[in-house]
C-alpha cells in the first residue's frame, strides 16, 4: 500500500492559518485536476458544435455566454448542451463510485461494472421496458431502483461481521452473472419493439438527453460529493486496513455503510440517465491515480478524468463514425476493456493475481 506523501515531500505545500490550522495541498495533484478539468470543458465545447450542423468553437463560446444569434442559441442551449452537461455528470458521477468502490474494496477490480450495479440497474429498466412498456421516466426510474436493490443484496451477502474488500468483490461477480441471466431471460420474453428498444438502452448512449436528465444528477450530485469529501480522511485511513483505521479513530463499519450507499446512489442515478456506460468506473480512478501519483481515492481528479473521458468518447463516436456514430457506452466499452486486459496482465506480471 503506498504510503501518504510526507509534509516535506517536493511535491506537497503545507498551508498554515493564523488560527493554527494547515492545510496540506498536493501541488501535482491540483495541475492534474486542472488540465483534467480543462480537457473536459474543451471536449465539451467541441461537442457542442459537432453535429449535422457545425459550429466552430469560437461561436459555441460566444453562444454560451450569450452573443450568438438565435439559431445558435437554440441548438446549442436548447438541444446540445444539455447532452453535455448530462455526460459530465453521468462520467464525474460513474467515476467518483467506481473510486469509491475501489477504495473500499482495496482492490482495483472492485469497480459497479465488475460488482454488478450496471447490469441490476439496467434489470430494472428491462423489466419497465418489457413488462410494462413504461415511458422514458419509468425506466429512468427502474434503473435506479434495480441499482439500489442489487446494491442492497451485495451488501448484505458480503456482511459478516463487517464488510471485507475481496468478499466484497467476490460476491459484487456472482451478483452479476445472476443479473445478467436474469436480463438475458427479459429479453427473451419481449416483443420486438421492446426487444430493440431494451438493446438501444442497453448500449449506454447520451442520444435524446435533455434538462430533465440533468437536473437530477445535478441535484444528486451537489449533495453526495459533499457528503464524500467529508469522509475522504477516514476512507484513507480505510485504505490502510480495518484494524488501522480503527486504532486511529475511524468508525470503520459507518464510514464504509455511508461510502457505499453514497457510490450505489451514484451509480444507479448515472445509469439511469445514460444507460450501463461501460468501464468509466473502472479506467477514470485508476487512470487518476496514475496521473497524480498520490494514494487515496483521489476524488477531484477522478470525477475529472471520467467528465472527460465519457465527453470525448462521445465527441470521437460523432467524429469517426458520422450519421452511424455508436453509442458512447460501446467506444467507452472498447476502451475499457483494452485497459481492463492491461490491468489483468500488469497485475499478474507483479504476482498479486
Amino acid at each position: 500500500m503506498p504510503r501518504p506523501p510526507a509534509e516535506g515531500d517536493p511535491a506537497v505545500k503545507a498551508l498554515r492559518t493564523r488560527g493554527g490550522l494547515s492545510l496540506r495541498l498536493d501541488i501535482r495533484a491540483s495541475v492534474v485536476v486542472a488540465v483534467l478539468l480543462c480537457a473536459a470543458l474543451a471536449a465539451s465545447v467541441l461537442l457542442i458544435g459537432t453535429g449535422d450542423f457545425r459550429i466552430p468553437a469560437a461561436d459555441v463560446v460566444r453562444t454560451l455566454l450569450g452573443n450568438g444569434d438565435p439559431g445558435q442559441e437554440f441548438i446549442v442551449n436548447d438541444l446540445r448542451l444539455p447532452r453535455v452537461l448530462v455526460g459530465l455528470l453521468v462520467g464525474a458521477a460513474l467515476a467518483l463510485g467506481g473510486a469509491l468502490f475501489q477504495a473500499i474494496s482495496r482492490n482495483p477490480l472492485g469497480s459497479p461494472d465488475i460488482l454488478g450495479l450496471g447490469q441490476g440497474a439496467t434489470a430494472g429498466a428491462l423489466v419497465m421496458i418489457v413488462l410494462f412498456s413504461g415511458s422514458a421516466v419509468q425506466v429512468a426510474a427502474g434503473a435506479l431502483a434495480g441499482g439500489l436493490v442489487t446494491g442492497f443484496g451485495i451488501y448484505l451477502l458480503a456482511w459478516r461481521r463487517g464488510v471485507h474488500g475481496y468478499r466484497l468483490v467476490l460476491v459484487g461477480i456472482g451478483m452479476s452473472a445472476v443479473m445478467t441471466a436474469v436480463n438475458g431471460y427479459l429479453l427473451t420474453k419481449a416483443d420486438i419493439v421492446d426487444a430493440a428498444r431494451a438493446t438501444v438502452w442497453m448500449a449506454g448512449s447520451l442520444d435524446g438527453r435533455g434538462w430533465d436528465q440533468v437536473r437530477p444528477l445535478l441535484v444528486l450530485c451537489a449533495v453526495l460529493v459533499p457528503v464524500v469529501l467529508t469522509y475522504a480522511r477516514p476512507l484513507r485511513m480505510l485504505e490502510m486496513g480495518d484494524d488501522v483505521a480503527s486504532a486511529l479513530g475511524v468508525r470503520v463499519e459507518r464510514t464504509r455503510l455511508v461510502l457505499l450507499v453514497a457510490a450505489v446512489l451514484l451509480t444507479a442515478a448515472a445509469t439511469s440517465a445514460a444507460g450501463p456506460v461501460g468501464f468509466v468506473a473502472l479506467t477514470a480512478p485508476q487512470l487518476a491515480r496514475r496521473l497524480t501519483r498520490s494514494p487515496g481515492p483521489n476524488i477531484a481528479a477522478s470525477m475529472c478524468m471520467g467528465a472527460a473521458l465519457l465527453v470525448t468518447a462521445d465527441w470521437i463516436s460523432q467524429r469517426a463514425f458520422g450519421a452511424d456514430r455508436l453509442p458512447v457506452g460501446v467506444v467507452t466499452g472498447v476502451v475499457g476493456g483494452v485497459y481492463l486486459l492491461w490491468l489483468l496482465v500488469s497485475e499478474r506480471k507483479a504476482g498479486r493475481i
